[in-house]
């Protein structure tokens, strides 16, 4: 989530019975919220840097203890004047809570975490948020504006609001996973069989990168006369809990549909323009000899294949024997993009490789 989500969250919790521990909680609260975003000083290093320790061991276990500790201190000498301020021990203690928090908040969006590093640098989520809930935002600082007039007020308040969340939660759980049943009936036909060894997606908690080796035959394994289905995704849109963009895997393309879970249509057997309606947006992902031998294996490529969930890739050969090969995560495509209507804008989450005629890798930039 955002920081400023996660700092209402932080004063929210102020005012439950973890604010009855002393002065110096609030503080605690509030840096512990953001504490596991402070991984954003590797943009330092440049983009790169950042896309492979952003949510890394801050949002892993020892980020837990450790930042605890660190912000535990930080409240601790703010309130050293205050004689009724909150044991260290206690202040440890709400502080790994504000942590924990922050990273379970950031658990069920679709940017996903990196749940158990630096032991393991597997990526998890739930894609059921988005990075930013407009209806979060609302009911957080509600209940922090109109909680003030007592101590009565603002610990009822609080619970109505944590109360909400909980129900926000669930509402977008459920929509998430009415959008994955529906995926059959949006794409109908065009929907390819299940490829062989496919990898189990039933599970609500969402785990990559799958793809261990970078060897042709397991990034595409059938030719693209020959289609088969990888994977159906469901992420969330920005606006509405109701509106999901559908991503559909296949063995060499994705196929993009943005779906409303109120639109009769999904549930009625017939329609006369049953095909118009089903008309989706297909973006190639053919892995060439060349994006795979050479592009993908440079250092770049493999760091920002080690963060995206769902890679596309394109090539293109200039005159002078240069191959562009450009991979960009499906989750943060801006719009909807074809073949027709190529992506033309910078893309954040994209990765250009370009590799001479004998292998060299010549430049390799993020974001462009």
């Amino acid at each position: 989530m955002d920081n400023v989500t996660h700092t209402l969250v932080g004063l929210t919790l102020a005012r439950t019975p973890l604010g009855r521990a002393g002065r110096g909680t609030t503080t605690a609260l509030v840096l512990a919220s953001n504490a596991p975003d402070i991984d954003v000083v590797s943009l330092a290093g440049g983009s790169a840097s950042y896309m492979h320790w952003h949510r890394g061991p801050t949002h892993g276990p020892l980020g837990i203890i450790v930042l605890g500790v660190v912000c535990a201190a930080i409240a601790w000498a703010w309130e050293r004047r205050r004689g009724d301020r909150a044991s260290f021990a206690m202040l440890a203690v709400v502080s790994m809570l504000g942590i924990t928090t922050h990273i379970l908040m950031d658990l069920p969006t679709s940017y996903g975490i990196r749940l158990l590093s630096p032991f393991d640098w597997h990526w998890f989520a739930f894609d059921w948020m988005p990075i930013v809930d407009i209806y979060l935002l609302v009911a957080l600082a509600a209940g922090l504006f109109f909680g003030r007039q007592s101590a009565e007020a603002r610990r009822r308040n609080a619970a109505i609001v944590l109360m909400l969340m909980a129900a926000n939660y669930g509402l977008r759980a459920v929509a998430h996973h009415e959008a994955i049943t529906v995926a059959p009936r949006l794409f109908g036909p065009t929907l390819p069989a299940p490829c062989p060894g496919a990898p189990n997606t039933s599970s609500m908690l969402d785990s990559w990168p799958r793809t261990q080796s970078l060897e042709p035959a397991t990034l595409n394994p059938l030719p693209a006369t020959r289609r088969c289905l990888v994977e159906i995704a469901a992420v969330p849109t920005f606006l509405s809990p109701l509106d999901w963009r559908v991503i559909v895997q296949a063995s060499n393309s994705y196929d993009l549909r943005d779906v409303e879970l109120t639109d009769a249509r999904l549930r009625a057997s017939t329609r006369s323009n049953d095909g118009f309606w089903r008309q989706t947006v297909r973006y190639p992902n053919i892995w060439t000899p060349t994006a795979t031998h050479a592009a993908a294996t440079s250092p770049l490529a493999r760091t920002f294949l080690g963060f995206s969930r769902f890679p596309a890739v394109r090539t293109f050969t200039d005159a002078a024997g240069i191959t562009t090969v450009r991979f960009i995560d499906m989750r943060f495509v801006a719009g909807l993009v074809s073949l027709e209507q190529p992506v033309r804008r910078p893309q954040p989450f994209s990765a250009t490789v370009r590799v001479a005629p004998d292998g060299r890798v010549v430049d390799q930039s993020i974001g462009r």
